[in-house]
């Protein structure tokens, strides 16, 4: 959108899309949509306090620009159009007005500005934060054309979190950093977040009633770092317990994190009960009907951490406990939504097959959702393929699904979804379309795993999936199966985000929170070429040619693997080198180096006892590597910029770990041609980049362990509380869960990152004590001693996350000379 020269003022509505206009509704379909949306309209303060709550996001962003804007809180009008003759849009006070249906609509609008009238880039603070030099001073902000500008929602809700969100990325917040997260959910126009903290108090209480203690609380709840797989019934007491301080504290934040969203119009998303219960209920209710599911990811099938118990949904309990939850919650944070969601089985199977089971089950987690509200709606993450089977759909409106959230049969989720008369689940969109399987839809933007930071998306389909799902009847949402053939005509209900780590990929969460107020096709290279000059301000050649490769390449990933980082710097193999395993190894590396095209199907070794994994990729490096000259080009007009410094890191290290990867597999291939001198070259190249991405990391503040390890330690109250925060910090960075002395945990590197500090004293004595084994191993003629190597290691690790060696939390050094350094000596 390019301004009008001769306008004088602003004039931006920000409104929901009219869903009478939608011809694949139903009539019973729209009055359910509208019978919700004026519900929740009820819910939301008055007009005066969500412009305040506008005006107060506005006030951190830019607080100079105070007298600059003016929002208005606006009614919904039958045909999405707001009256009144033009004389009156005229602010005579020289304010930019920006009208809205809610708060969070305005500051949608707000930033639509920002955007594309003042070229300037909101994003997470450990992205590079919000560029905001190219903002004019309050008295030269540029106009908008005279009629002003009508932005619509293609549909009614914009989603946003994963139920591990919560322990991937929040777990250590303040209420300072939850503000500045509001912030941005605002400011990109998410109207329907998850709101999880706090839910073991509110537990607390509920298991009170039922002669539940504390202490017998201490087996049930997770630590601090784990305590979504605690609530999804996947673990109990590993990391805990928790303390008193620890559950207080989370209480009083959530209601302040509640509070914001509700003021800014945003309609919060609550848990409710799934069936999960402590072990003591069985000994208090010896009658109770509770089953005990089965082992999840242990090493051995430890009953100290997995196994949990649940509750069947025919004993009265059920219920019971699940309204009692309900009205806990209600009590404590008000009447603030009617959406509650619940995920049954996520990550686990359930108990039996019985169809009656799994019917009865749907049932009674709403019963007990709609016994303390009447209003209770749904929402639950699922995944279906298209083997699903023929069954039919009618008693739900829509439905969200997130890719992978649960391992139960298809079929079951079916009988599942279809026992029970829903009032409304959501759907959102398509981010991936093909496997090697066939055509499987992902419904969602379930963008990152584990919460790795790896450079990794599929702009394309982000750009083009949701408005493909709304417009086209032969769109790939159009798939075979009854769940999808029912839901197809539901496409305009939502977009969103259901990624499980935040703080990486800016340019994928920006164009997805983008596609909310996107109808239409466009030309996403243009946007990337706009983009470029948002982030960094002005328009430079030599960024704009390197986001065109990156679009063609790390941002290409066409090959329906999923974004879980598998590098062997952060995910070292755990294999037995000694089998002879080198038939395919040339092909790998060759593969490794020309990936690039597509490719239908992984490569994989010959089965073997141990074989080697293999590192996902998905492009030419030697692309990405020109990408990264072009950066470095750069350098000298935005060398400043912090979001210019974090994209140079963040692609250095990419280039530099795609690298390393290739180094390992040789040194394998070496070990295998008994060739110590190139085995030794190989091996003390490898663990010099480790240190050398180490140092390049450290020029940054955003790639730094000790942020993460000081904001656990800083919600301690004493010295116990610390050096369990700071235990749970480490070892959901390292290990993750389980593991025994020569085995490690099934989830070791799961949440892999690359930050400095991480790099240097983990993952290279790690990578060290392997090689220096690996290479003794082949001068003494001997096989490789995997379970001395593993014993060896695993000690290492254990004591590492037991440990409290400081880490900086300021960056040291100059990110710029030393990418050029690391671009010298490695890709000229």
């Amino acid at each position: 959108m390019k301004p009008n020269k001769n306008s004088k003022f602003l004039f931006i509505t920000i409104s929901l899309l009219v869903l009478s206009e939608c011809s694949s509704f139903s009539i019973k379909e729209l009055e359910a949509v509208e019978s919700l949306l004026n519900r929740l309209d009820t819910k939301k303060p008055s007009p005066s306090e969500q412009e305040s709550a506008a005006r107060g996001v506005l006030q951190r962003l830019l607080p100079t620009y105070l007298s600059s804007f003016e929002f208005k809180i606006i009614t919904k009008f039958s045909d999405n159009r707001v009256y009144g003759n033009s004389d009156n849009m005229i602010d005579k006070k020289g304010y930019r007005l920006i009208k809205g249906t809610t708060a969070v609509d305005v500051t949608s609008g707000l930033h639509w500005y920002l955007k594309y009238w003042c070229g300037a880039h909101v994003s997470w603070d450990k992205t590079g934060g919000a560029q905001l030099g190219s903002v004019p001073k309050p008295g030269s902000l540029p106009p908008v054309r005279y009629e002003g500008v009508m932005i619509q929602r293609s549909a009614p809700w914009n989603y946003y979190q994963n139920v591990v969100t919560s322990s991937y990325s929040y777990v250590w917040w303040d209420w300072e950093r939850w503000e500045k997260e509001i912030d941005w959910m605002a400011l990109q126009g998410v109207n329907l977040p998850l709101a999880f903290t706090g839910q073991e108090a509110i537990w607390q209480k509920v298991f009170a009633e039922f002669n539940i203690t504390k202490q017998d609380l201490n087996d049930f709840f997770g630590g601090p770092a784990f305590l979504a797989w605690a609530r999804m019934g996947n673990l109990h007491r590993w990391g805990g317990p928790l303390t008193q301080n620890w559950l207080n504290k989370q209480l009083m934040l959530q209601k302040q994190i509640l509070s914001r969203m509700v003021q800014l119009g945003m309609t919060p998303v609550l848990p409710s009960f799934s069936g999960n219960v402590p072990a003591a209920l069985k000994a208090i209710f010896p009658t109770a009907n509770i089953s005990r599911l089965g082992d999840w990811n242990t090493v051995d099938g430890d009953p100290r951490w997995c196994c949990t118990y649940l509750l069947d949904p025919s004993d009265s309990l059920f219920i019971e406990i699940g309204e009692a939850f309900m009205k806990q919650q209600i009590k404590e944070y008000g009447d603030v939504t009617d959406i509650y969601s619940c995920d049954t089985f996520n990550e686990n199977s359930p108990p039996t097959n019985d169809p009656t089971y799994i019917s009865s089950l749907g049932s009674a987690v709403y019963e007990a959702m709609s016994k303390a509200d009447n209003d209770a709606v749904w929402l639950m993450q699922v995944s279906y393929s298209s083997t699903f089977g023929s069954l039919k759909f009618e008693n739900f409106s829509f439905i969200l699904e997130e890719c992978f959230a649960g391992q139960w049969s298809h079929k079951l989720g079916g009988i599942f979804v279809q026992s029970y008369g829903l009032a409304i689940l959501f759907r959102l969109v398509i981010l991936e379309t093909t496997t090697d399987e066939g055509e499987m839809l992902l419904e969602c933007m379930l963008h990152n795993f584990g919460g790795n930071i790896e450079m990794y998306g599929i702009l394309d389909a982000v750009a083009s999936g949701p408005i493909d799902a709304r417009v086209s009847e032969n769109s790939t949402m159009s798939l075979p199966h009854p769940i999808l053939q029912f839901t197809k005509t539901l496409r305009q209900i939502g977009v969103g985000m259901c990624m499980e780590g935040i703080e990486q990929n800016p340019v994928v969460y920006e164009l997805m929170s983008e596609m909310a107020f996107r109808s239409d096709p466009f030309q996403l290279e243009e946007w990337l070429t706009t983009y470029s000059r948002r982030r960094y301000g002005k328009s430079v050649y030599q960024v704009e040619a390197a986001w065109k490769i990156l679009h063609r390449t790390i941002y290409n990933c066409t090959d329906g693997i999923a974004d879980h980082n598998t590098d062997y710097i952060v995910k070292f193999p755990d294999w037995d080198p000694s089998v002879n395993n080198q038939l395919g190894i040339p092909e790998i590396i060759q593969r490794h180096k020309l990936a690039g095209v597509q490719q239908k199907r992984r490569f994989f070794f010959h089965e073997t006892s141990s074989s080697l994994p293999q590192p996902h990729m998905w492009y030419k490096n030697k692309d990405a590597v020109r990408a990264l000259k072009l950066f470095l080009d750069a350098g000298n007009e935005l060398a400043e910029l912090p979001t210019y410094r974090y994209d140079l890191v963040d692609l250095t290290k990419q280039s530099l770990s795609k690298l390393a990867n290739e180094i390992y597999l040789s040194a394998i291939h070496a070990f295998w041609d008994k060739d110590a001198k190139a085995l030794s070259l190989h091996c003390l190249k490898f663990l010099q980049l480790i240190k050398d991405i180490d140092k390049l990391l450290a020029a940054d503040d955003n790639f730094l362990l000790g942020p993460w390890l000081e904001s656990a330690k800083k919600l301690s109250l004493n010295v116990d509380e610390m050096q369990q925060y700071e235990w749970n910090a480490r070892t959901q960075v390292t290990m993750w869960y389980d593991n025994t002395k020569y085995v490690q945990s099934k989830l070791h590197d799961y949440a892999n990152k690359f930050w400095s500090g991480l790099l240097e004293d983990y993952y290279l004595p790690r990578a060290s004590m392997y090689f220096t084994r690996l290479l003794k191993s082949l001068k003494e003629n001997e096989d490789f001693k995997m379970e001395e190597w593993r014993k060896e290691w695993i000690a290492f690790s254990n004591k590492w996350q037991a440990g409290v060696e400081l880490y900086p939390v300021k960056a040291q050094g100059d990110a710029l000379a030393i990418a050029k350094e690391l671009y010298q000596k490695y890709f000229t």
